[in-house]
């Protein structure tokens, strides 16, 4: 049995989880979760108890949560490719660096503006998340770019650190708060990315169109046929 990623739409932070799986280039199946309605439902709720992708579920029929974890997982079979490096070597402790302050300064920055959009906040309020939100993303672009250091890539070579911030920076687009041509380290990685053949694939995977990957994609798999195969690995 292939790994199977939940991911969500639109636009969820899984994204940098199907660009990861593509570089990979190992066999891997999608399911598409529409948020917030299945997402939040009784069946997904059975994989991941939070009710957020992403979601892997192994080969061997374990189920793994949150960006970090699996990005991680992806990572172990994927350090003959440069995607990540041995644990306990300095390069997966920069990785991991980078992981975790995508995972909660530059990811978490983005949560303020999503509140106000997602639950129609007005007024007072609506004015205030955006400005505390436009404040955070404004900052943690800023620290962002001073981490690239003029590098090509997040941590000098292309890794997983690289998949994972393509999927969040495209947040901009949603909310006007910065002008990432202000962060011109940001603008050409995030250039860079966008023009990769697996993010182009993710993209069109998102918005259901025809894809067809360069790695190891073997299709699509509804959801409750996939949890028909975690009773099976059970």
């Amino acid at each position: 049995m292939e790994p199977i990623l939940f991911y969500g739409v639109p636009s969820g932070c899984s994204f940098g989880s199907i660009v990861a799986l593509e570089w990979l280039g190992e066999p891997y199946r999608l399911s598409r979760i529409e948020m917030p309605e299945v997402v939040q439902g009784e069946a997904y709720r059975r994989l991941n108890p939070v009710g957020e992708t992403p979601t892997l579920m192994t080969a061997d029929g374990r189920v793994i949560s949150e960006s970090l974890a699996i990005l991680n997982h992806l990572g172990a079979r994927g350090i003959d490719k440069g995607l990540s490096f041995a644990q306990g070597t300095p390069g997966f402790d920069r990785l991991n660096q980078a992981l975790g302050f995508l995972n909660t300064a530059f990811f978490n920055a983005f949560s303020p503006l999503w509140y106000a959009l997602e639950h129609g906040a007005e007024g007072a309020e609506r004015n205030a998340l955006r400005a505390y939100g436009a404040a955070k993303v404004a900052k943690a672009h800023a620290d962002l770019e001073a981490m690239l250091g003029g590098q090509d890539w997040l941590l000098g070579d292309r890794t997983l650190a690289d998949a994972y911030f393509i999927g969040i920076a495209r947040w901009t687009k949603y909310h006007d708060v910065v002008d990432r041509r202000d962060y011109p380290g940001l603008q050409r990685l995030f250039e860079r990315l966008e023009a990769d053949p697996a993010v182009q694939f993710a993209h069109a995977i998102e918005r259901g169109e025809p894809a067809r990957g360069t790695g190891g994609f073997r299709g699509e798999i509804g959801l409750e046929e996939a949890l028909g195969r975690v009773k099976l690995a059970a």
